[in-house]
């Protein structure tokens, strides 16, 4: 039987700039990873890249920001 795929726990987004959490069990425990992503709309598809602008960092900094209190907030 194939395994499920994966859905994130959360989403954090501001802009075009989004941060989404995975969470994954281990034999120490609950563990969660962050990947990030900025979305821009090419023709009438949605697409997203992991570059990010230099008028993009401050956004980065501030979904890095709350996704990093999410997981404090709802760690197990």
């Amino acid at each position: 039987m194939p395994k499920a795929k994966q859905q994130p726990v959360h989403d954090v987004r501001i802009g075009a700039v989004k941060a989404t959490i995975w969470e994954n069990e281990t034999t120490s425990g609950t563990r969660h990873n962050v990947t990030l992503s900025r979305l821009y709309k090419d023709g009438e598809e949605w697409k997203q890249t992991e570059s990010f602008g230099r008028d993009d960092l401050l956004l980065v900094a501030k979904v890095v920001d709350q996704a990093h209190s999410w997981i404090f907030e709802n760690a197990t």
